[in-house]
C-alpha cells in the first residue's frame, strides 16, 4: 500500500531494485487503503530494511574489493574506471527513502501512545540504521525536511555531521523510550521479525549502532571530543550485541532470503549473477597470498582447495568464468534447478536469515573503543571474540543453529596457528596502535565479506585499511585495473547523487566528484 506521495514522487521514478523485491514490502499498490495498524506496517518494514542492506551490500561489494567481472561478460564500463554518472545508485536512494517513509508512519502512529512505545522505539532505531547508511554512501542528504510526504516535495539537504549527532540522540531517546514505557503492548516473532520482542536486544542493536556512528566520527577534529563523551557516557549495562541481528520474517524458496536471490540463486532455481566472481584481494586472505584461512574460505568459497574463479576488477583478459551453475560464494550442492541443498557459510540457502550487524562487528567496535581508552576492558578479547563470532555465523546453517560437526573454538585456535607471524591474526605481535587498528579493521573486512561489505568499504576508507598498494598485484591491490581515479589508492571516495534528484529536487541537488568530495568522517 502506499501512504500518500512518498518523499517526491519515488516510487515511480526507476524499476523495483532487490528492496522492492520483498514479499512482505508494503508498497507495492498504489491504489490499495492509505492507513493501516502500526503493527502491521513495522514488520514489513523491519523487512523491506534486511531487502535495503542487502542492496548496500552489493554498492559496497563492488568499490570495497571483494566482488570483480567474470570472464565472457561486457558492460562493466562505469565500475571498471570509476567514471560514474548520477544514475547509477537511483534505486539506492530511492529504496532507503521508501523504508525511511515506513518507519515514519510508524512513528507517527505511535507518538506518545505508551500501549504502542516498543514499536515506537524500534521504528526510531531502524530509522537511525537507514539514515546512518545513506549519509555513509552520500555525504549531505535530505533530513529534515524529509518524510513530509505531500508537505515538502524538494527536502534541503543537511549537513551529515549534523545528522550523525542528531541520530545518535534519536537512539538515545529510543532506548529512553523503552525504559520508561508503562504498559507497554509487548511485540512478538510476528510484530517484530529481528528480535521477536525482545526488547534488551534492541536496545543493545541501538547502543551498537551507536557505537558504530560514535567510532567513525571520533577522528574527526570537530567532532572527537562528542564521540569519546558519547562512547564513556554509555550504559554499559545494556551492553551491545552479542548474537548477529537477523532478519527471518519466514523466508522460503519461493519468498526467499534477499542475499540469496541477489547472488545465489533465483526462486526458479536459475543462478542469480554470473557475471560477478569473487576478487583475488578478498580472496588472498583465505587461501594463503596474505592471511592462511581454511576453515571460512572452505565455507566461502566454492572450489576453495582446487580452483576458485577470481579476478581483478577490470581484469578481461584473463578473467575466469564461474563454475557452471555455481555461485563463486555457494558451496553447497546444485542438482538440478529443483534440487540446490543448504549450505553453511555467506550463501546458507533461501531460508536463512538477513543479518542487519553482525555480533563480529559489534566484538570489533568494542576492540576499537578500548584500543583507543574510550571503553574499559582488554582490546585484545574483543578482537578474539570478534574472530570467533566471525567463524561461528559462518559455520550455522539456515536455521541459524551450530552443526554438531563444527568446532569453532579449535577452528579459531588453529587458525592462530596458521598464521603464527603476523598481527594481523596473532594481535599481542602487534608493535604499534596502529598496528593494532590494521589488526583490528582487517579482520572486520574480512567478516564483512559479501554479508556487509558497504560497512566494510566505509572503513577502509575511514582508516585505510586493510592495507592496498596501488602498484601492488591482484591479491594487494583493491582498485580496479582498468580505474580513472585521480587519488593515490586508485579508488572513488563515494558514489554521486542520483539522477532522480536532478529531475525532482534540482534547487537542492548536489553536484560531486566521485574522486575529490569526500563523505564527512573520511580523513583521506
Amino acid at each position: 500500500m502506499k501512504f500518500k506521495l512518498k518523499y517526491w514522487i519515488l516510487g515511480a521514478l526507476l524499476p523495483a531494485c532487490t528492496s522492492c523485491d520483498s514479499y512482505l514490502d508494503i508498497n507495492e499498490n498504489p491504489n490499495a487503503a492509505t492507513s493501516a495498524s502500526a503493527l502491521l506496517v513495522l514488520p514489513q518494514a523491519i523487512t523491506g530494511s534486511a531487502a535495503v542492506s542487502n542492496a548496500y551490500n552489493s554498492y559496497g561489494a563492488h568499490f570495497g574489493g571483494f566482488i570483480a567481472n567474470a570472464g565472457g561478460f561486457s558492460g562493466f564500463g562505469n565500475l571498471f574506471n570509476y567514471q560514474l554518472v548520477p544514475g547509477d545508485h537511483n534505486t539506492l536512494w530511492i529504496n532507503t527513502y521508501d523504508n525511511l517513509q515506513d518507519y515514519q508512519y510508524v512513528i507517527e502512529q505511535t507518538n506518545g501512545n505508551d500501549e504502542l512505545a516498543y514499536a515506537n522505539a524500534a521504528a526510531k532505531i531502524m530509522t537511525a540504521l537507514n539514515y546512518q547508511k545513506l549519509v555513509d554512501a552520500f555525504n549531505d542528504v535530505p533530513y529534515s525536511e524529509a518524510l513530509k510526504s505531500n508537505v515538502n516535495l524538494t527536502p534541503k539537504y543537511d549537513n551529515a555531521a549534523i545528522i550523525y549527532q542528531d541520530l545518535i540522540a534519536k537512539l538515545d531517546e529510543a532506548i529512553g523510550i523503552i525504559n520508561n514505557a508503562k504498559l507497554p503492548k509487548s511485540l512478538n516473532s510476528s510484530s517484530d521479525p529481528l528480535f521477536s520482542g525482545n526488547m534488551n536486544k534492541w536496545k543493545q542493536f541501538a547502543n551498537t549502532l551507536k557505537l558504530r556512528m560514535l567510532i567513525r566520527v571520533s577522528g574527526v577534529a570537530s567532532l572527537s571530543d562528542f564521540a569519546q563523551k558519547g562512547i564513556k557516557n554509555m550504559d554499559m549495562m545494556i551492553g551491545f550485541l552479542a548474537d548477529d541481528a537477523i532478519v527471518n520474517p519466514g523466508y522460503a524458496k519461493d519468498k526467499p532470503n534477499p542475499l540469496w536471490n541477489s547472488w545465489a540463486y533465483s526462486t526458479t532455481g536459475t543462478l542469480s549473477n554470473s557475471s560477478r566472481t569473487a576478487t583475488k584481494f578478498s580472496f588472498g586472505f583465505y587461501k594463503g597470498q596474505k592471511l592462511t584461512d581454511n576453515g571460512r574460505g572452505s565455507l566461502i568459497y566454492k572450489n576453495f582447495e582446487t580452483n576458485t574463479p577470481v579476478n581483478q576488477l577490470g581484469n578481461e583478459v584473463d578473467a575466469p568464468t564461474v563454475v557452471t551453475n555455481y555461485s563463486t560464494w555457494y558451496t553447497g550442492t546444485f542438482g538440478s534447478a529443483s534440487s540446490i541443498a543448504n549450505s553453511l557459510g555467506i550463501m546458507k540457502g533461501p531460508s536463512q536469515g538477513q543479518p542487519l550487524i553482525l555480533a563480529a562487528e559489534s566484538h570489533f567496535l568494542q576492540a576499537e573503543a578500548r584500543l583507543k581508552g574510550y571503553l574499559t576492558g582488554e582490546f585484545k578479547d574483543s578482537f578474539n571474540e570478534g574472530i570467533t563470532a566471525s567463524f561461528r555465523y559462518l559455520y550455522k546453517d539456515v536455521t541459524n543453529a551450530l552443526p554438531a560437526t563444527k568446532d569453532v573454538v579449535a577452528d579459531v585456535a588453529t587458525y592462530k596457528k596458521d598464521n603464527p607471524d603476523t598481527y594481523l591474526v596473532n594481535i599481542e605481535l602487534a608493535k604499534t596502535p596502529a598496528e593494532k587498528l590494521e589488526a583490528i579493521i582487517t579482520q572486520k573486512y574480512i567478516a564483512l565479506n559479501m554479508i556487509h561489505s558497504d560497512e566494510a568499504w566505509n572503513e577502509f576508507r575511514r582508516t585505510t585499511y586493510p592495507a592496498t598498494d596501488p602498484k601492488g598485484d591482484a591479491y594487494h591491490n583493491i582498485a580496479s585495473l582498468l580505474s580513472n581515479s585521480s587519488r593515490a589508492d586508485k579508488l572513488p571516495s563515494r558514489v554521486l547523487y542520483p539522477s532522480s534528484e536532478q529531475s525532482y529536487n534540482a534547487a537542492n541537488y548536489k553536484t560531486v566528484n566521485q574522486f575529490t568530495d569526500l563523505i564527512f568522517w573520511d580523513p583521506n
